[in-house]
This record gives C-alpha cells, sequence and structure tokens, in this order.
C-alpha cells in the first residue's frame, strides 16, 4: 500500500519540476492557500471582464498564459494545505522511512549472519547438547585414566572399542554402528576378496599367506585353519584399501590382540587353546569385522611405519638411538665400542610393537595402556623401548662382544612376565616421556 502511494505521488506531482513556476513579487505576494479554490472557480470569470485598464488587468493576463501549469482536476483533489493531503505526505514518508531502515538494517546484518546460524535452535536444546557433549567427553578421558593402569578383562572388548575410536561413545547409536561397519566389512569382502587371485594381487596375497602360520606359532588357536582364513581376509581387504603401503611383514602381528580380546567376549575359558568352531557364524563374523576396524584404527596412527622403505621405523630408531644417549650414556657407548647398530635389534620393536619380545597376555596388557595414552602406538612406544632397553642394562654391559650382543637384545628373557612387570615398564616410560618428551635438548651432551 506504502508503495502504491508513494508511486501515485511521485506520479502526480510529475508536472511540477518541468512547469512554469509562479513569480512572486512586491506586486504579487504569494497567494493564501485559503483562497485557492476561490480564484480556481472564479476563473472563468477573467474572460469576461473587459480589457479596459490595462494596468488592472495584468495579473489576469498572466493568469491566462500560465493556465495550462495547473491542472485545475489536481488542484481541486490534491489541495496541498488540505489535511488528506498532509495524511497522505505523513503516509508516503513513514512508508520511505520504513523501507530505508530495513534496507539498511539488512545490509548491516547480512554479513553476521553466518553466525547466528543456530539462533533457530531452541536455547533449552543447546544447552541439552552442550552439556550431553560435554558430558560424553568427560565420561571418555575418564575411561582413558581408568584404563591405563589395565582393563579387566571381562570389560576389555567394549573398552577397547571405545578407546579405538570404532565404537561411539553415545550408547545410542552404538548398536546401529556395529551394525553398519560389520555390514561395510563384509562388502569389502565380497567386492575385493575374489581378486585374490588376479595377477597384480597375487604377490600381495601369497605373502599374507605365507606369514600367517608364523604368527605366533605356539598357540594353538592361530593355528587352526578356520582362524587362518579369517586372518587371510582381514589382511588382504586391509592392504587393498591401503595401497599407498599394502601389506607389510610384521601387520599380521597386529590382528592377534584385537582378534584375542574380541574372541573372550563370547569365551570364558582359556582362549589361547580353544577351538573357534564352536562359536556360532554370527560371532566369528563379529570377531572378524571387529577385529579389521580396530585393527585399521591402529594403523591409520602408524601408517608410515609401512609405506615404501618404511620412514616413520627409521625415525623412531633414530630417536631411540638419541634417547639413549641421552638416559644412558654407559649402555650407548657399548653399543659404539662394539659395532652394535640399533637398526639392529629395534627395527623389530618398532615394526612388530614388541610382540616378538613380550608374551601375547603381556602385549594384551601394554595395549590396554597404549590406547588410553594419546598416540600410545607412535610416541609413547618410543618411551617404553628406551625404558625395555635399560631394563636390560646388566645383562646389555655383561655382553663384550657384539654376536653375545645381538643374541641377547633379539632373545630377551620375558616368557614370565606378567602384568607387575608391564606396569613397572610403563611407570619408567611415562617417567622417561614426561621428563624428556616435551623438552627435546634435556640433559643433551
Amino acid at each position: 500500500m506504502a508503495a502504491e502511494n508513494s508511486k501515485q505521488f511521485w506520479k502526480r506531482s510529475a508536472k511540477l519540476p518541468g512547469s512554469i513556476q509562479p513569480v512572486y513579487g512586491a506586486q504579487h505576494p504569494p497567494l493564501d492557500p485559503r483562497l485557492t479554490k476561490n480564484f480556481i472557480k472564479e476563473r472563468s470569470k477573467v474572460n469576461t471582464v473587459p480589457l479596459k485598464n490595462k494596468k488592472a488587468s495584468s495579473f489576469h493576463e498572466f493568469a491566462r498564459n500560465t493556465s495550462d501549469a495547473w491542472d485545475i482536476g489536481d488542484d481541486e483533489e490534491e489541495d496541498f494545505s488540505s489535511p488528506s493531503f498532509q495524511t497522505l505526505n505523513s503516509k508516503v514518508a513513514l512508508a520511505t522511512a520504513a523501507q530505508v531502515l530495513e534496507n539498511h538494517s539488512k545490509l548491516r546484518v547480512k554479513p553476521e549472519r553466518s553466525q547466528s546460524t543456530t539462533s533457530d535452535v531452541p536455547a533449552s536444546y543447546k544447552v541439552i547438547k552442550s552439556s550431553s557433549d560435554a558430558q560424553l567427553s568427560r565420561n571418555s578421558n575418564e575411561l582413558r585414566k581408568c584404563s591405563w593402569p589395565g582393563v579387566p578383562r571381562e570389560v576389555r572388548p567394549v573398552t577397547w572399542r571405545l578407546l579405538s575410536g570404532y565404537l561411539p561413545a553415545n550408547t545410542e547409536r552404538r548398536k546401529l554402528t556395529l551394525q553398519r561397519k560389520r555390514e561395510e566389512y563384509f562388502g569389502f569382502i565380497e567386492q575385493y576378496y575374489d581378486s585374490r587371485n588376479e595377477e597384480h594381487h597375487q604377490d600381495t596375497y601369497r605373502q599374507i599367506h605365507i606369514d600367517i602360520p608364523r604368527t605366533n606359532p605356539l598357540i594353538p588357536l592361530f593355528q587352526q585353519p578356520l582362524v587362518q582364513e579369517i586372518f587371510e581376509r582381514i589382511l588382504f581387504i586391509w592392504a587393498i584399501r591401503h595401497p599407498a603401503s599394502g601389506y607389510v611383514q610384521g601387520i599380521n602381528d597386529l590382528v592377534t590382540p584385537f582378534f584375542v580380546v574380541f574372541l573372550s567376549e563370547y569365551v570364558e575359558e582359556d582362549v589361547e587353546n580353544f577351538d573357534v568352531t564352536n562359536l556360532s557364524q554370527d560371532m566369528l563374523r563379529s570377531i572378524e569385522a571387529d577385529s579389521f576396524w580396530c585393527m585399521s584404527k591402529l594403523l591409520d596412527g602408524i601408517q608410515d611405519n609401512y609405506t615404501f622403505a618404511q620412514p616413520g621405523i627409521q625415525k623412531k630408531v633414530k630417536a631411540l638411538e638419541e634417547l639413549v644417549s641421552r638416559i644412558d650414556e654407559q649402555v650407548h657407548n657399548h653399543f659404539r665400542r662394539y659395532e652394535v647398530e640399533y637398526l639392529q635389534f629395534a627395527f623389530r620393536w618398532m615394526n612388530n610393537l614388541l610382540m616378538r619380545e613380550l608374551p601375547l597376555r603381556c602385549t594384551i596388557r601394554l595395549w590396554d595402556t597404549y590406547q588410553s595414552e594419546p598416540e600410545g602406538f607412535s610416541h609413547f612406544h618410543l618411551y617404553v623401548c628406551a625404558a625395555f632397553l635399560i631394563k636390560w642394562r646388566k645383562e646389555i654391559l655383561d655382553e663384550e662382544d657384539f654376536q653375545g650382543l645381538l643374541m641377547l637384545l633379539q632373545n630377551l628373557p620375558t616368557i614370565h612376565w606378567g602384568n607387575e612387570e608391564i606396569g613397572l615398564l610403563l611407570a619408567e616410560a611415562y617417567r622417561l616421556k614426561y621428563m624428556f618428551a616435551d623438552a627435546p635438548n634435556h640433559y643433551r651432551r
């Protein structure tokens, strides 16, 4: 309505700027608006007045000559002094002002629009969501703290799924997430596993097939054909989906702790001697899929260990050498004296995460802490290796030849180790990390 009034007003007034305007002077002062109507009504009488006196009729002559400047109908309808015209003016002015203010407000608010996209969300929902997220974060941190000194066997499967990031912290999403991820894994099997016999995948599959029987050869569980088939599928699918590294010897060891932990969810007896053919097909499928995804999560953090030339391992071995030279110079110089290179014994420590140096039960306990510690399998593992090496300080210094040192370092006597020894090892590793992690030049000689 305001737009129509504005348009009508300016249309009606369009004649005014280009028309002849009245000239006011001493003899012709401005007319009183109140006389305008009377003057217009009497204009028709002007033509009948005889022009006897030129001076007296000059104004009337002027009026006749400029009569085209004024539309009588408009003047009669739009008396500028009338209340109706004043009302129209005020309406148009208010409407125009309101429109201008609205346009300017839009220009001002527009850049900040993205910052207030959640303004439509009820405040109560924001508070609840924020509180829920904060609670989940607190719960996750609390779970890590509780898991650092070891996780009870009964809750280890679900705890590992949570700590690895495979299982969401939100309990409402867990069932659907597990179902979706398990279906996704077996979708990979259908899509890729038949290609293992293709020429460009034969080398990968052959190496996997050779390495699997070597995985924990002293544990009967891993010599069962059904278990070896599961491992073959897990490792082949992972290699196909990670072409940057593909399969590398040593990755096969990383499946075993997850497989044993998730198997223990269905088995109360000794897992290492359990016959998996006693489990249902659904149970085996769940164990296989969960082992694949958790192993994948682990490898995501250390994948540079297995890319071409294994630069991650090279870097970690060098870091171990530097760290040992700072914490125990005597051991470091002993290696140098007998020309023992750290790469000759520590490469396996990094490649297999000490799994070849420790019993499986100790590896599982160690991984409780690794998954609780930020960058546990990469950064914290370095300090565990340093603590592990210094643990054998006396035995190392007693060996006085190259061959004796390598034989010792590749066959350390840990067969009888348990949770107590792992706990002491982790405590020493934490102490070293506290001293050196944030002070790379500390104690540098």
